[in-house]
């Protein structure tokens, strides 16, 4: 990159583009990180949004394999260099970090840095997080880090317009998340009202019927008993009902508690609301996107639901798995099957349409293994961010 006045706005352009292209606040956290360490043609990049508890809710890095941050270990705490441009609101950039009387040092896996540059990303008086490069990559010429190396004047100006674009898109996408939270609620207030009327509706015959059944008893035992069965049949049903809007009533909390968490909970009261066993498992699962996480929520509710409303199965399986940066899913039954191709000659998708584009929404695959009598698979595959 070539220094100078202005040298760097139409790469700036591009990055304000990137940013505005997403708006899960994840995906808009990697996005400023990775295009202000390419912008500035540093080796490394991060961004860290601050808790209430000296720690930090959401770290993100550019320049670390996988393998290297599980190495580093657990997030960094708000201390040093961090919490001075957290707590003052200032910029910093330093031609040797390790230099600086405020560093503490860094655990032994973590990639060994020099020059610095970091610099608030502040919605006003609010400090959403700070966002900080290290090791500038040095000209071919350069004989030594020591020379024609470091971040320069214009280098904080570029990270500065950078950082203020950042903090617009970082607001507008926890607006967004905000919003959608409160469609969400909104919608479980619909189904909650809708539940009521049909689960209502549903009691209020089961009653008639059986004073009906009560009063036919002595004089007329076999059309007693057609009310009986009728009875069984509405008590039935009114128990779907209810088991289906556990989970769809259900808080999915997946940024409280990760997918992982929101997935073995919803499970294990399917599992205590049916006569089906339910089993879930979790191999090495790395947190995702959270537009990925949602989707792989919904196809595996989506999947159980018709699992257990339309297969007979006695045991499904769950799993969920670590594939590469991203997850395999996997539901499993032991029921009828079915042919899918007659399924979706028949125009009878059980779902199957809807689960294979939330899995293409977010660059997944989705496929469907099942035959008639042999049981039914369902697995979806979902990068990483």
């Amino acid at each position: 990159m070539t220094n100078g006045p202005g040298a760097g706005i139409p790469a700036v352009s591009t990055a304000i583009l990137a940013m505005s292209r997403h708006l899960e606040v994840r995906d808009v956290l990697k996005t400023i990180v990775a295009s202000a360490r390419e912008l500035l043609d540093a080796e490394y990049a991060a961004l860290g949004v601050p808790d209430d508890h000296g720690g930090f809710a959401q770290f993100v890095v550019d320049g670390v394999s996988a393998e290297q941050w599980k190495a580093i270990g657990p997030l960094p705490r708000q201390h040093g260099i961090l919490a001075a441009m957290l707590h003052n609101a200032t910029p910093e950039r330093l031609a040797d970090v390790r230099e600086d009387p405020r560093f503490g040092g860094w655990p032994a896996a973590h990639p060994d840095m020099s020059d610095f540059l970091g610099l608030p990303v502040a919605d006003g008086d609010e400090i959403l997080g700070a966002l900080f490069l290290a090791n500038k990559r040095c000209p071919e010429d350069a004989p030594s880090r020591r020379e024609g190396c470091g971040f320069t004047e214009d280098d904080e100006r570029l990270l500065g317009i950078l950082a203020q674009h950042a903090a617009i898109a970082l607001t507008n996408a926890r607006l967004y998340e905000r919003s959608r939270e409160l469609t969400i609620a909104g919608e479980r207030a619909r189904l909650a009202h809708e539940l009521h009327d049909a689960v209502a509706q549903k009691l209020f015959s089961l009653r008639l019927t059986a004073q009906a059944a009560t009063a036919l008893v002595d004089r007329d035992p076999v059309r007693a008993k057609d009310e009986l069965h009728q009875v069984a049949a509405l008590a039935a049903e009114a128990a779907e009902e209810l088991r289906a809007a556990v989970v769809e009533l259900r808080p999915a909390a997946l940024d409280e508690d990760g997918l992982v968490a929101t997935l073995r909970s919803q499970i294990q009261v399917l599992d205590r609301a049916h006569a089906a066993r339910v089993s879930f498992a979790a191999h090495g699962v790395r947190a995702l996107p959270s537009a990925q996480e949602e989707a792989v929520l919904r196809v595996a509710q989506e999947a159980l639901h018709n699992a257990l409303r339309h297969s007979g199965a006695e045991s499904v399986e769950v799993t969920l798995s670590r594939d590469g940066q991203g997850a395999l899913l996997r539901i499993a039954d032991d029921g009828c099957g079915f042919d899918p191709g007659a399924v979706r000659r028949a125009g009878r998708h059980l779902g199957l349409v809807s689960m294979h584009d939330r899995a293409g929404g977010v660059g997944g695959k989705l496929t469907v293994e099942s035959e008639p009598g042999k049981g039914t698979a369902v697995e979806m595959e979902v990068p990483g961010g």
